[in-house]
């Protein structure tokens, strides 16, 4: 029941119950009592009943307006899921259904900048998503960005006859302060558009404006992320290219079976590098992303480099970041590389309560003291430095708080860096039943 009609049906209620108690208590007293005993009782009753139901209206309109409050927060909190799509056929005629529901308006439309997106309500059958605007009121409120009140059926502009919508109140939607479109609430008499209907249509707007804004701001960073994830693809570091071409060109005369291997897993690694375009990819797929990257490395640098691996066979479909672990891999190698000696880098994947972790250790070099809590700060170093905040960034976007990097090391001692996922459900059966059976 809408906020006015519940207002409605409380006063009637209490008028007539007042009402009955006049009545009771003349049938009382008119046994006994005098009639200008009764006379004086019913006028003084029927005051009682009369400024009962006064009172009633005066004392009604904060409760109307918190009426009227709850309403528009239902309405932004059930549209926020369809908003996040952005202003499309489908989520606006999703929200004109919620709104309809909601308010006393007999249709709801809203519109982008020159097209009808959505439309529910007493009109329906004619007044169909995908149409051009027809009101000039609508396209004057997107030009000067105010509301507009339609007072009649000419200025609603429906070439139905028939139609029964004969006013309208009109309100902008913006983005960044510019409108993209109109929120329309539509009555079928002058009499039902009041200032309560006017505010709620305005509030209401300011809402889904808010909604828009934030659903732009959340493609925008996705589509930064996605950018910033084809950079990294395009930039696998040009020496470690160089460095595997002459290491292959090197086989061809000591080891030609041995470098038409390696060619033909290069041309693999780098048709994934530069084709791949999921955001997330099972656990398994950027292992075996890693080791094909490790091959290369083991024929350039030989027994120098040791890899060993710890790697939990229950994770192997749980989803990360296309390109998370190689970037820290590659990090080991690059920078833990000593001018002598064997560099052994540990790759391990486990779970700890609703935690995923990815560990990658090396006993390489290590990074400076002064470095270390930098590393995943924004514009610090270049290269790997960017892959590594890039990777954080990406686990944070996708998993939330808690989730992503953080790195330890100290010179001459190697580096930890420990790629963390904080989901629920991540593993069938959930993470708990994974504890209980290493016990």
């Amino acid at each position: 029941m809408t906020p006015r009609r519940t207002i409605l049906f409380d006063t009637l209620l209490l008028f007539a119950a007042t009402v009955l108690a006049v009545v009771a208590g003349w049938t009382l007293v008119t046994v006994t009592t005098p009639d200008w005993v009764l006379s004086t009782s019913l006028v003084g009753l029927t005051i009682i009943a009369v400024g009962s139901v006064v009172a009633r209206w005066i004392s009604r309109p904060d409760h109307l307006k918190a009426m009227q409050s709850h309403h528009i927060l239902e309405i932004a909190n059930a549209s926020l899921g369809h908003l996040r799509q952005g202003l499309t056929e489908e989520s606006a005629g999703a929200v004109c259904r919620l709104t309809l529901e909601q308010t006393e308006a007999a249709a709801v439309a809203i519109t982008d900048r020159d097209h009808i997106l959505g439309f529910a309500g007493i009109g329906e059958d004619h007044h169909a998503p995908g149409g051009p605007i027809l009101t000039r009121a609508t396209r004057e409120a997107i030009e000067k960005n105010e509301h507009r009140i339609l007072d009649s059926k000419a200025d609603i502009g429906c070439p139905r006859r028939n139609c029964l919508l004969k006013s309208a109140i009109v309100v902008p939607l913006e983005m960044r302060e510019r409108p993209v479109g109109t929120l329309k609430f539509y009555y079928t008499h002058r009499r039902l558009l009041n200032e309560t209907q006017v505010a709620m249509a305005e509030g209401l707007a300011r809402l889904l404006s808010t909604q828009l804004e934030l659903s732009e701001l959340e493609r925008q960073t996705e589509l930064a992320c996605r950018m910033e994830l084809k950079a990294l693809q395009a930039q696998i570091h040009p020496h470690f290219l160089f460095n595997t071409i002459n290491t292959i060109a090197m086989l061809i005369r000591t080891d030609p079976e041995k470098a038409r291997g390696l060619l033909r897993d290069f041309a693999r690694f780098y048709r994934r590098t530069l084709e791949a375009s999921d955001d997330l990819v099972p656990l398994e797929q950027e292992i075996e992303y890693v080791r094909t990257y490790l091959s290369f490395e083991r024929a350039r640098f030989g027994e120098r480099l040791e890899v060993d691996e710890e790697l939990d066979d229950r994770l192997v479909s749980v989803l990360v970041p296309a390109f998370a672990i190689q970037p820290l891999v590659e990090n080991a190698v690059q920078h833990g590389m000593r001018a002598e000696g064997v560099l052994h880098v540990k790759i391990a994947t486990r779970v700890i309560g609703d935690h995923v972790e990815v560990e990658v250790l090396d006993d390489g070099q290590g990074i400076a003291e002064a470095d270390v809590d930098r590393v995943l700060e924004p514009g610090f170093g270049k290269g790997l430095g960017i892959a590594l905040k890039n990777v954080d960034d990406r686990l944070k976007g996708h998993y939330g708080p808690g989730s992503g990097l953080a790195v330890e090391s100290s010179p001459d001692s190697g580096t930890r860096v420990l790629l963390t996922i904080v989901s629920d459900g991540l593993l069938e059966g959930g993470a708990d039943d994974y504890q209980g059976s290493r016990r």
